[in-house]
């Protein structure tokens, strides 16, 4: 069975005890719980809202009691054949899903539920908005549906100072002011920015500053957001 390497993120190990709730904690205490349901779950919202941190943080509890894991996304090439043993499949990425994967997809759900195996499934719209078959899209919003919420700025400094001190970085007010201020207000994008940050720090052996900031913008860019 191909898998979607679901347990190897890129950064520190993304778990249910180090994803930023803030104001869903219903869909994620939902989604703990859907491996041990048969009813389809599916979760929604923007890039960078935790959706892939949830799947894998998901694959990895499955993993760690012992369980099979089919996880696919778009960047695996169908047909995505039915792998024996497996108790519990994740789809991510659903609304990047081109007809050959979403004809997978279906088949997936199909024997899925032959099997009575749990489908976990997340995308950046909901299903009655996803650019999928009809069929699929019916499947997808079959059971529970819940959108990520974004943090609130306070709950963002917190988890951002939270996530640079376990890379090692002593990060100040100004510096998160400045990274909440010049760029999109996603996590991963945070993370991601906070690891070369934290690289640049070591190279140049400097504290965290504003001005380091500004000087390995200068040098590495990275795109801004608003």
């Amino acid at each position: 069975m191909k898998q979607l390497p679901l347990l190897l993120g890129p950064g520190p190990t993304q778990s249910f005890e180090n994803f930023a709730v803030g104001a869903n904690a219903v869909a994620v205490g939902a989604l703990r719980a859907a491996s041990s349901s048969s009813t389809p779950l599916y979760v929604w919202g923007p890039a960078g809202a935790g959706k892939t941190h949830l799947l894998r943080a998901l694959a990895r509890e499955a993993a760690v009691q012992g369980r099979r894991v089919g996880a696919f996304d778009p960047s695996l090439e169908a047909p995505w054949p039915w792998g024996e043993g497996v108790d519990l499949v994740l789809l991510d990425g659903c609304d990047d899903f081109d007809a050959a994967r979403q004809h997978a997809a279906f088949a997936l759900f199909v024997e899925a539920a032959t099997h009575g195996v749990p489908v976990v499934a997340a995308g950046r719209l909901p299903p009655v908005d996803l650019p999928v078959r009809e069929d699929l899209r019916t499947r997808l919003g079959w059971g529970p549906v819940f959108q990520l919420l974004p943090l609130a700025e306070a709950e963002m400094r917190v988890t951002l100072k939270r996530e640079a001190g376990r890379r090692g970085i002593a990060l100040s007010d100004d510096v998160t002011s400045y990274l909440l201020t010049r760029f999109a207000r996603d996590l991963g994008s945070l993370m991601a920015l906070l690891d070369a940050l934290d690289q640049f720090a070591l190279i140049e052996q400097r504290a965290v500053t504003v001005p380091l900031l500004k000087r390995m913008l200068t040098e590495q860019p990275l795109k801004e957001g608003a």
